[in-house]
């Protein structure tokens, strides 16, 4: 982890997950995705190291709901494929 992320911590989880909840988690994985920088992976909007606050964020939101790794990464590649 990053030092702010050793400062801040995580970001709170919803009390339980809800489908909405779901769409701003999946909104925030795919925002904040992988970059490789010559050091290491970086994230591609905030630029800390992958994964980020808000992308580890995202993940915990879509397994909380119950999907599975197959299902969240099928909802990540949807959305990357809806971006212009």
């Amino acid at each position: 982890m990053d030092s702010i992320d050793d400062i801040l911590g995580e970001l709170p989880l919803p009390p339980y997950a809800t489908a909405e909840d779901v769409t701003f988690a999946v909104k925030a994985v795919t925002v904040h995705a992988a970059e490789q920088w010559p050091e290491d992976p970086r994230c591609r909007s905030d630029r800390a190291p992958h994964p980020c606050r808000l992308h580890r964020w995202g993940r915990r939101v879509m397994i909380l709901r119950g999907l599975s790794e197959p299902e969240i990464e099928a909802l990540v590649a949807e959305q990357t494929a809806r971006q212009p």
